[in-house]
């Protein structure tokens, strides 16, 4: 790995390392996010390979190695890491193992691209942070909505100011405990606080809360409630939250996840003075406007990638080989997004 000196307004590096040739990625933990979503856009990127992978249970890490054409493959975390064929490191488990991954692959010199949500409170993610800092190896988080068409243009509308002022964000999540926007898992560790951190509200929220942060800014005032109605399981199937953003703008958030399958919802309103721009998160990639004068209302549909991650990892490749100056999610981000999910457990 060679060194250039790169510093964004978030991370602080100084000597930051940097890998002046193809990108070898490890993933740790390749379960179903891996099959589609992340896993085959690593060998589709130029620069880009992906040489091993690991699981605990070695027959399921044999059998994607195999089925994705991946050259080795472990059951053990350790040994990939310190994988001289690997020079970065994707984490993909669930949260609760992100921060002993991430540690130790930035020991190893490695650089971390971690899954969302980054981490199950924001303690860890400060952890994270000081090692990437102390070890000089950068860390990129997955909220990877970011590198979407829809949602760039999302911002590219509020920041040249085509609704004028904005003023509210309604945010509305409403789904059945057996959503089909939640990714399956026979283990069901989602609801299980202690590897997710809370519920599905964590597992979904994440990407919702990071597009407004990376459209509005940092949050200044943060109320958040969350209550387990059903018990049909350890973690909160309701949370609120109330999000208040620079110049007032005030955001208003429900996610639940006991609904009928009859009022099922996920959208998103954002309304200015001169009009409103309304979207899905997960449902349906297209956007609607409507503001004032000629332009009325318009409606743009936008093209999802095969594999919905692939624009941010060319971005992640980009930023490790020191070709782009900007972290596409730095850990610094995360942690903002992560303190707001904190507030609805308090």
């Amino acid at each position: 790995m060679g060194s250039v000196c790169i510093a964004t307004p978030d991370e602080p590096f100084r000597n930051m390392k940097t890998i002046q040739d193809t990108i070898r990625w490890g993933i740790i933990g390749c379960g179903d996010v891996c099959e589609v979503k992340s896993g085959p856009a690593f060998n589709k990127i130029n620069h880009s390979q992906l040489v091993a992978v690991m699981r605990r249970d070695r027959a399921r890490a044999e059998d994607f190695a195999r089925r994705h054409n991946v050259p080795k493959f472990y059951d053990d975390a350790t040994a990939l890491i310190n994988d001289p064929d690997i020079n970065a490191i994707y984490i993909a488990t669930p949260p609760a193992f992100h921060e002993e991954y991430a540690v130790a692959s930035m020991a190893a010199g490695k650089p971390v691209y971690i899954e969302k949500p980054v981490s199950v409170n924001a303690a860890p993610v400060e952890r994270m942070i000081a090692a990437s800092e102390r070890y000089q190896v950068p860390a990129v988080v997955a909220h990877y909505r970011r590198g979407l068409p829809l949602f760039r243009k999302v911002k590219e509308l509020i920041h040249e100011g085509k609704l004028g002022r904005i003023q509210l964000i309604l945010l509305r999540t409403l789904q059945p405990d057996q959503s089909k926007i939640i990714t399956y898992t026979e283990d069901n560790w989602r609801v299980n606080p202690v590897l997710s951190g809370g519920g599905l509200f964590h597992d979904l929220s994440p990407h919702q809360l990071d597009i407004l942060y990376w459209i509005f800014g940092d949050p200044l005032n943060i109320k958040g409630q969350a209550v387990n109605q059903l018990r049909q399981y350890d973690a909160p199937d309701v949370t609120s939250l109330e999000v208040t953003f620079a110049a007032d703008v005030f955001m208003q958030g429900i996610w639940s996840f006991n609904m009928p399958v009859n009022v099922s919802e996920d959208s998103c309103l954002i309304v200015g003075a001169r009009g409103s721009v309304s979207f899905s998160f997960f449902r349906n990639p297209g956007l609607r406007l409507h503001v004032e004068g000629n332009d009325g209302q318009q409606e743009m549909t936008f093209m999802v990638p095969e594999n919905i991650q692939h624009p941010m990892i060319e971005q992640v490749v980009r930023y490790f080989r020191g070709e782009a100056s900007d972290n596409p999610c730095s850990l610094r981000e995360a942690l903002v997004t992560m303190k707001i999910m904190d507030a609805t457990l308090v």
